[in-house]
């Protein structure tokens, strides 16, 4: 495979073209780059990564984006203890460099944020200060230091940020640029002088690359991909880079970085094409955009499209992937571009982590899974979602003789439900990749049995209960001869007829109220989403779908009923109330699909007197991460309860 081939970085040959790049993780101890940090890159590097670039570090005081931001003069340490430890896999390791400008926050440092001129942050509408001269050369400075800093820690070289969230992006663009002086009238001044400043401060023998949005989705004024050709070719002759890594997005697109699975895989190829051949072969092009698929990163190098690739959330999902792709493909752990655990710059200021990995983030303090305990223990596990799957997957791996008993006639539980949903088929591969694990390791899947008490109380062995859930009680009326559906029972073809016009409840504001709705409107049904909040899909926010689905709903006809709560389904219609004023409406529709929440299904553990231990929706209903969490931690207690002394778990 040519992805696994050496690949040229200025002095460095990284030992294949595959890139994990800089991303936010919230792992830093303060603003340092820890401990947490050096587990989790090598656990990557071990893995077969042949470039890591190291989670952007602030160059300046005046940056501080978000909680847990590395700020560079802080992370020096940090960055020596990643180098050591990923060295020694003979990867390539980088620190990415950058200051955030007006698209940072102000609630870290209580100081005026930093930018070109006075346009406002879209999210939090804040005016950022115009930078003055010596604020502009504080920052050059910064970034020179900051470079200095990194090779003297041991690092091969910096990563300069002018993508999506970056002070020189926001210099380079008639977006945010509107100043009169030299910085205005020479876009490419503060790039030019940031990137000369960040070669003085590594020196000649080391990398020095560029992430550069080629396309800001603005064309009204922004960068566009044919003057970011132009750009780049600028840029590159120069002399002070050795890589461009091809990115888009910019002030008013922050979700286009990085898409859920809505977006297809690859959707950069074409941009990277168009740099590669735009710069001289000296300067590397690293293509970025969702690239997941192993398949799809090796077309993209043999074809020309690009030197490497960056393949960042796809080793968040499966740190082996490198290693994998050369000797066992199909065992590659798929990234599901769910968005779910692993975007981390939101209000919750969570650590990051993966919804098909739970470890990611976590390697200094997971167990390992290959070590013994079971000890042929016979288990059985009582339902096959992705709660019972990882549970029956992981002791078969600490040597339990597993079974899984559950009553569809294919596992997945109700990850496969969903991934019916529109712009949900993703989801489906993390259940088909357990499946398939389980079956190497010999588990023993029994589809069509469902598990009474009579047979719990006559087995000799342990069980583990990962039932799933069942359809919540509903909190409004239900008049006779209304027609009303569960989101679920949809999904699962259970129930077709809707007629011509449906409302559909959505008071948890999650994917799949939005999923039912646009797959749906796409057979031509009228569709009236009902959601108690001021926008839909509320919780979308946290995946970065939040307006790119309000936008596909919108675009599609569906008509969002706002605020509005609902009281009643009736034959041929719904009552809804406003939710701030009480003022009553009826919307006629032929059906009612329920995307409310959902309860354990419970009823076995409830019958064996609440002794068996439970994992997943069958305690409390909720996410794919949390069930194969769960479920994960259920086969390791159990593995330590049998051999306690001297367990990792």
């Amino acid at each position: 495979m040519r992805l696994l081939e050496p690949l040229a970085l200025g002095s460095r040959v990284a030992p294949n073209r595959v890139i994990f790049g800089p991303h936010e993780t919230n792992l830093a101890r303060r603003r340092a780059v820890s401990d947490r940090h050096v587990a989790y890159y090598e656990a990557r590097a071990a893995g077969g990564a042949g470039t890591i670039v190291i989670e952007e570090a602030s160059v300046h005081a005046s940056d501080w984006p978000y909680e847990r931001c590395p700020l560079a003069p802080d992370s020096i340490p940090g960055w020596a203890a990643v180098a050591q430890a990923c060295h020694r896999s003979g990867t390539v390791v980088l620190a990415a460099l950058g200051h955030s400008g007006g698209q940072g926050s102000s609630a870290y440092s209580q100081a005026p944020l930093w930018a070109p001129s006075r346009v406002p942050e879209v999210n939090t509408r804040e005016i950022p200060k115009w930078m003055e001269g010596a604020d502009i050369a504080a920052v050059i400075a910064g970034f020179e230091e900051a470079a200095r800093s990194a090779i003297g820690a041991g690092l091969d070289g910096v990563e300069i940020n002018g993508g999506q969230h970056s002070l020189i992006r926001q210099f380079l663009s008639g977006l945010t640029n509107q100043r009169d002086d030299e910085w205005g009238d020479d876009r490419l001044l503060f790039a030019t002088e940031v990137l000369g400043a960040a070669r003085r401060g590594a020196g000649r023998d080391a990398v020095v690359g560029l992430r550069l949005s080629c396309d800001e989705l603005a064309p009204w004024a922004g960068i566009v991909p044919e003057a970011a050709a132009a750009l780049a070719a600028s840029l590159a002759a120069t002399g002070s880079i050795d890589y461009i890594t091809v990115v888009r997005g910019a002030i008013f697109t922050v979700s286009a970085t990085r898409p859920d699975g809505h977006v297809e895989p690859g959707f950069n190829l074409d941009l990277a094409r168009r740099i590669r051949a735009a710069v001289p072969a000296g300067v590397a092009v690293i293509a970025q955009g969702s690239i997941v698929d192993v398949g799809q990163a090796e077309w993209a190098v043999s074809d020309g499209v690009a030197d490497g690739v960056e393949m960042t959330r796809a080793q968040i999902a499966e740190p082996r992937l490198v290693s994998l792709a050369a000797h066992d493909h199909a065992r590659i752990r798929p990234c599901i571009l769910c968005n779910q655990a692993c975007q981390v710059r939101d209000a919750r200021n969570p650590i990051l982590s993966c919804v098909v990995e739970p470890s990611a983030g976590h390697e200094a303090t997971e167990p390992a899974l290959g070590a013994s305990g079971g000890g042929g223990q016979s288990l059985l596990v009582v339902g096959a979602g992705p709660a019972g799957l990882e549970c029956a997957r992981v002791a078969a791996l600490r040597g339990f003789e597993v079974r899984v008993a559950f009553r569809e006639e294919r596992p997945g539980g109700m990850v496969r439900v969903a991934a019916r949903g529109a712009g949900r088929g993703r989801l489906a591969l993390a259940v088909d990749w357990l499946e398939a694990e389980c079956e190497r390791l010999g588990v023993t899947l029994l589809p069509g049995h469902e598990v009474d008490v009579d047979e719990v109380e006559a087995r000799d062995g342990l069980i583990v209960l990962c039932s799933g859930s069942v359809a919540g009680h509903p909190t409004y009326a239900i008049d006779e001869g209304a027609v009303v559906h569960s989101a679920a029972d949809l999904l699962a073809g259970a129930s077709n007829q809707v007629g011509d016009a449906v409302a559909i409840w959505d008071p948890i504001g999650g994917p799949i109220g939005v999923s039912v709705a646009e797959r749906l409107r796409a057979d031509g049904v009228d569709v009236h989403l009902v959601t108690q909040d001021l926008i839909a899909g509320n919780e979308l926010s946290r995946t970065g779908d939040l307006a790119p689905a309000n936008v596909r709903l919108l675009q599609a006809g569906v008509v969002i009923e706002k605020r509005s709560i609902l009281r009643r389904a009736r034959a041929g219609a719904v009552d809804v109330e406003d939710r701030f004023t009480g003022q009553p409406r009826t919307i006629e529709v032929a059906a009612l699909i329920d995307a409310g929440h959902r309860l354990p299904a419970d009823g076995l553990w409830r019958a064996t007197g609440g002794r068996l231990p439970r994992a997943g929706d069958a305690v409390a209903p909720r996410g794919i991460y949390e069930a194969i969490l769960e479920g994960r931690r259920q086969a390791l207690a159990l593995a330590a309860a049998l051999h306690p002394v001297g367990s990792t778990a």
